[in-house]
């Protein structure tokens, strides 16, 4: 029994809702730091739920048409893949709610300085987890490969984070517990970066049949 187009498209249409809440729970919890709006942070806990349920639904359909169509080849491929990809979403949507609990502590305190890396990172890690997702739907590897070297943008950007916040607490103690809490949102967006290099990596398995994790740049 073959699956039919129509079960692996509403598939693919829920896996794009799906990453449509993750990408605006990104956008959605740097904005609650950078413009300290708790209301904000707060929903974008609240919301978490939507997308746990189309985590567990996508998972659901994808075990059922393992189990009953038995497919093979592209389809086989295209079936774990998305469900692999709805673990990296599930777990980057996850590191936006720390980013909004971690705000809603930051809010309550004394601004310690503008934010400037931050923004910048989350801008680069929601358009990774957007062109991977146009990656997967378009089967782009061009478009996928070039997400996997943007991560190293971000990598950068964090550790230029975590060396500023240490001179910043070296110089001033009091500012130790709200200078550890944007380390912490610093690192969640570079987890988020990873999840969709992660999701890019699995991309590639599906079109071109190769893993290409733990591979160097020149060997994608």
């Amino acid at each position: 029994m073959t699956v039919r187009i129509e079960e692996l498209e509403h598939l693919k249409e829920s896996l794009l809702k799906m990453a449509t809440l993750v990408e605006a729970a990104i956008k959605n919890s740097v904005e609650s730091l950078v413009g300290r709006d708790s209301e904000l942070a707060r929903r974008v806990i609240k919301e978490d739920h939507k997308i746990n349920a189309y985590d567990v639904h996508i998972d659901e359909e994808g075990v059922r048409l393992l189990a009953l169509k038995q497919p093979m080849g592209k389809d086989l491929r295209f079936i774990t893949t998305a469900m692999k990809i709805t673990t990296d979403l599930e777990r980057i949507a996850d590191n936006a709610v720390n980013i909004a609990e971690r705000a809603l502590e930051l809010n309550r305190e004394p601004l310690l300085k503008p934010y400037i890396d931050i923004p910048r990172m989350s801008r680069i890690a929601q358009g990774m987890v957007r062109d991977t997702i146009d990656a997967f739907v378009n089967e782009d590897v061009m478009l996928a490969k070039d997400v996997i070297m943007r991560d190293d943008s971000v990598d950068d950007l964090n550790e230029m984070v975590w060396k500023e916040l240490m001179f910043i607490m070296t110089q001033d103690p009091t500012t130790v517990s709200r200078a550890v809490k944007i380390t912490y949102v610093s690192k969640y967006l570079e987890r988020i970066a990873d999840h969709a290099t992660n999701i890019a990596e699995t991309v590639v398995y599906m079109v071109e049949g190769r893993i290409i994790r733990h591979m160097l740049p020149d060997q994608i």
